[in-house]
């Protein structure tokens, strides 16, 4: 499974030159990933093999378009459960406390919540134990599969993994919840510049006691919905 959730954080991360070079290499690693059966390893085959394929600048394209400037893609996963609300960065100090407790370190740059960033954290951490916090998220991947789906995206490969890979079932009832959220434009830019700028979220000072277990990662991402008010990781495969 280890393996499984890098050649995910990879897939899932920004494109560039060195993924498409190493297309080939990151297909013998798919087929060589222990705790997936033919039919996941074709469905990574072939979201290797299309962001491979294609120019490079559609590929990076493809990729903001979709995840960076369609919010309700959004690869963080705190923006699904916090949207704007202040408690988005208390939840980023205590998931930065967890991974650092592990001895995961980050560039500055990068946001704890980011999904493939989380599949690295993961991929450090046993099987049993990686299931089980992936399964803490099972309602936003579920959401994120079937939005991918419906724009008949090759990424929803990637989700379909996940939740099989992932601890448990989604619950319904979350899943509905943020299915019901409103989809934005992508297309309306300027929309999109006053939404960031509302939200300027930031993260700093001492996570509390118990932060770091998963009991805490659970809580944060089930006790939140989004309130209508208010660079990719280095993957060795």
């Amino acid at each position: 499974m280890q393996t499984a959730l890098k050649i995910i954080s990879l897939l899932l991360s920004y494109p560039n030159a060195d993924l498409q070079a190493a297309t080939q290499d990151v297909k013998t690693s798919i087929a060589g990933a222990d705790g997936l059966t033919e039919t996941q390893k074709r469905l990574l085959e072939r979201l290797a093999d299309d962001i491979g394929g294609l120019d490079l600048y559609d590929a990076q394209e493809r990729y903001v378009f979709l995840f960076d400037r369609t919010r309700s893609l959004s690869l963080h996963l705190f923006e699904h459960v916090h949207g704007e609300s202040r408690d988005r960065g208390q939840a980023m100090v205590d998931l930065l406390a967890m991974y650092e407790a592990d001895g995961l370190s980050i560039d500055a740059k990068e946001m704890p919540d980011y999904l493939p960033l989380f599949l690295e954290y993961l991929s450090i951490k046993p099987d049993a134990e990686a299931a089980e916090l992936l399964g803490q998220t099972g309602h936003i991947l579920k959401v994120l599969r079937e939005r991918l789906k419906k724009r008949q995206s090759v990424y929803a490969n990637a989700f379909a993994v996940l939740e099989a890979l992932a601890s448990g079932e989604a619950d319904p009832k979350l899943v509905r919840e943020l299915l019901e959220t409103p989809e934005d434009d992508p297309a309306d830019l300027e929309a999109l510049d006053r939404i960031w700028e509302e939200e300027a979220v930031t993260f700093a000072g001492n996570a509390g006691e118990n932060a770091c277990g998963p009991d805490r990662l659970q809580r944060q991402m089930r006790a939140h919905q989004r309130r209508p008010d208010a660079p990719a990781p280095a993957s060795n495969l």
